[in-house]
């Protein structure tokens, strides 16, 4: 006999979250070779192994999955919560968001304009949606990091009830 498997709402979004860490780790462990590469090389032609194409899709299918099935289905929910943990969580959203950042301009600003001649239209299409779709997902995962910040950082719905004032005693109407 089966039993099928259930995951809570806590659960599905642990799953959900590490998939999608470990989906953005995985494409800053293959993206960051290209990128460095582009800045030591700049205005020279870049060649993009089929394996590592492959990879960047597979990275970026997975890191979408995860994030756009969570955002509709699965609502965020905090393991605890904590100030400290909060802010650090938003700093790394953040941090990893730079790092699309500085990838977009030195690709953008400093690597296209040196280009001595310029791919073909469909091979340069291709390129850069395979630089927006790297770009949108690490977008998404620091939205997911600073939402997540966010949940950790606020107080738990009981504690958010704002506590009512001890009505001062009346001392002359209970001495009558």
């Amino acid at each position: 006999m089966k039993v099928p498997l259930r995951l809570g709402n806590s659960g599905a979004y642990a799953v959900l979250f590490t998939a999608q860490t470990v989906a953005a780790a995985f494409l800053f462990w293959v993206v960051y070779p290209i990128f460095i590469s582009v800045l030591t090389h700049v205005g020279e032609y870049q060649e993009l192994r089929i394996s590592t194409q492959i990879a960047i899709l597979g990275g970026i299918t997975l890191l979408h999955f995860c994030y756009w099935t969570r955002l509709k289905w699965i609502a965020v929910t905090p393991p605890f919560h904590s100030i400290l943990a909060a802010h650090i969580c938003s700093f790394v959203g953040r941090l990893s968001f730079l790092f699309s950042g500085a990838l977009f301009s030195s690709i953008f600003f400093r690597h296209v304009p040196q280009l001595d001649m310029f791919p073909p239209f469909g091979q340069a299409l291709f390129k850069t949606l395979y630089v927006a779709g790297i770009l949108f997902s690490f977008f998404c995962y620091s939205l997911e990091l600073e939402r997540l910040g966010k949940a950790v950082g606020d107080l738990p719905q009981k504690a958010r009830q704002p506590r009512l004032p001890t009505q001062p005693v009346d001392r002359q109407r209970r001495s009558n």
